[in-house]
C-alpha cells in the first residue's frame, strides 16, 4: 500500500542569498514536479501560495526540522533537497526525522566542517596536506613560528574561498589569522558546530586545481563533469574564476581524479545525491580538498547539458523524485564559465561593454548579478561575483579563449569614496 509520501511534493531548501531558485524551479515546470520552496525569507506571496512557499529557520537546526515536521503534516513530502551546503545539514535532519531518503547526518557535517574532513580524509590514508586546528581565541604567535611553510589558512566552516588565504612566512600567518577572525566576527553564519569558531592551518598543496560533479546512487558516483580550472590558484587569496569543460587532462588522470573521490566520498560515509569536489593534481597524486553534498555553486551549472538536453537541475530533481534518468552524459560540445572577480571594493557604479562581450563568437550569455549601486566586497572577505559568463564551442581551448576575451571587453565603474 502507498505511504502518504509516495506522491508527497519536493522541498527544496534554499537560501534567500542563493543564486539557485530560479533554474531548480524551471526544472521542475519541465517535470511538472509538485515543488515547494523553503527559505529563510518570508515572501510577500506565502499566504496565497497554499504552502508551494514558506519560512523555515535555518539557524537552529533542532527548530528547522519542527517547521519542516509540522509542514509534512499538512503537505506530505516525498523527499527534500538542499540546494546551497548553507541547508544541507537541515536538509538530511528533516529527512530522517521524516523517514525520507537522506545520508547520513555526520557525513553532510564532515562535508560542512572542514576539520571533521580533513581528519577523515587522513585517516583513510589518502593524499592529503597536514592540518592544524586553532581557535579564534588562540594566541597565533606560537603555531606561526611552528608553521611548515607556506600554509592555507581557512575558517573551519565557510565556504566558496571566504576566508582563505595563504601564508609564506611569520608575518603573514599572524596577520591572515586576524583577519580570519574578524570575518568570523561579521558572517552570517547558520552554521552551530564548533567549527564556526575554528581556523584551519593546512599545507599548502601546489598543482592544478580540478572540480568534479558527480551523482552519487547508492554509493556509486558516477561523473557527471570534470572541469579544468586553468587560471592557477595560488594565493594569497583563491578566487576561482574559469570553470571549463571537458578537462583537458589526460584520461588516466581523469579516471583517477574520479577514483579519488569516489574513495573520499566512502569515508565520509556519502551515498546519495549530488556532490560537488575540489581536487588539486600534482606529480605526487591527487588531492581532494573540499567536498560539498550539493551541486556546484552561484549560475555555474548553466554551462552544462545532458542527454537530449536535461540540465543538471533535472537530473538532480528527477534523482531525489525517483524518476528515470534518460541520460547523465555530458553533450559532446565544450563549454565553460567565468565566474566575474571583483576587482577592488566599493559601490558598483555602472557597467559596460556587455553588447560587445556577447558579440564574442562562442559566448552563450553574460549575467550581472550585482545591481548596480551594490557595494562590492572582494575576497576574502566576500562571497559573490559581479556575474557570470557562459560559452560553448567546439574545443575546451577556444571555450577559453571566448571567456577571456569577453572579460576583456566588459567594463566596470567602481567608487570607491567613502559615503
Amino acid at each position: 500500500m502507498p505511504t502518504k509520501h509516495d506522491n508527497g511534493r519536493l522541498l527544496l531548501l534554499i537560501p534567500k542569498t542563493s543564486y539557485r531558485a530560479q533554474d531548480f524551479l524551471a526544472a521542475a515546470e519541465q517535470l511538472g514536479a509538485d515543488v515547494a520552496v523553503g527559505s529563510n525569507h518570508r515572501s510577500t506571496l506565502e499566504n496565497l501560495s497554499q504552502g508551494k512557499t514558506v519560512k523555515f529557520n535555518f539557524k537552529t537546526t533542532e527548530c528547522g526540522v519542527e517547521e519542516i515536521i509540522a509542514y509534512d503534516k499538512k503537505y506530505p513530502l516525498k523527499a527534500i533537497l538542499s540546494v546551497d551546503e548553507e541547508t544541507t545539514i537541515l536538509a538530511t535532519e528533516a529527512s530522517k526525522a521524516l523517514g525520507l531518503p537522506h545520508n547520513s547526518p555526520d557525513a553532510i557535517r564532515a562535508t560542512v566542517d572542514k576539520y571533521i574532513f580533513r581528519k577523515a580524509i587522513i585517516k583513510a590514508g589518502l593524499p592529503s596536506p597536514e592540518v592544524t586546528r586553532l581557535t579564534i581565541y588562540d594566541d597565533p604567535i606560537t603555531p606561526a613560528r611552528k608553521a611548515d611553510y607556506p600554509v592555507v589558512l581557512k575558517p573551519a566552516a565557510l565556504s566558496a574561498s571566504r576566508g582563505v588565504i595563504r601564508a609564506d612566512y611569520e608575518g603573514e600567518f599572524i596577520a591572515a589569522f586576524e583577519r580570519i577572525v574578524k570575518i568570523l566576527h561579521q558572517a552570517d553564519l547558520s552554521f552551530t558546530g564548533e567549527g564556526k569558531d575554528q581556523i584551519l592551518v593546512e599545507t599548502f598543496v601546489p598543482g592544478m586545481e580540478v572540480a568534479l560533479e558527480g551523482l552519487l546512487q547508492d554509493g556509486e558516483l558516477t561523473r557527471l563533469a570534470l572541469f579544468d580550472k586553468p587560471d592557477p590558484l595560488n594565493g594569497p587569496f583563491f578566487e576561482e574564476t574559469l570553470y571549463i569543460t571537458p578537462s583537458r587532462l589526460p584520461e588516466k588522470t581523469q579516471d583517477l581524479i574520479t577514483e579519488t573521490t569516489a574513495k573520499a566520498l566512502s569515508v565520509l560515509g556519502l551515498t546519495d545525491g549530488p556532490v560537488h569536489a575540489e581536487l588539486r593534481v600534482n606529480s605526487l597524486g591527487v588531492y581532494v580538498i573540499e567536498v560539498g553534498a550539493r551541486t556546484i555553486g552561484g549560475l555555474c551549472a548553466r554551462t552544462l547539458q545532458f542527454g537530449t538536453g536535461m540540465s543538471l537541475e533535472e537530473i538532480v530533481l528527477r534523482h531525489a523524485l525517483g524518476l528515470a534518468l534518460p541520460s547523465t552524459e555530458r553533450e559532446i560540445t565544450a563549454s565553460g564559465v567565468m565566474m566575474i572577480p571583483i576587482p577592488e571594493a566599493g559601490v558598483l557604479k555602472s557597467v559596460s561593454g556587455e553588447e560587445d562581450a556577447r558579440t564574442v563568437p562562442g559566448i552563450e550569455d553574460v549575467t550581472i548579478s550585482i545591481p548596480i549601486g551594490q557595494t562590492l566586497i572582494p575576497l576574502p572577505e566576500g562571497n559573490k561575483y559581479l556575474g557570470f559568463i557562459f560559452a560553448k564551442a567546439e574545443t575546451p581551448e577556444s571555450v577559453e579563449a571566448a571567456l577571456r576575451e569577453a572579460h576583456r571587453r566588459l567594463a566596470f565603474k567602481i567608487s570607491t569614496e567613502l559615503s
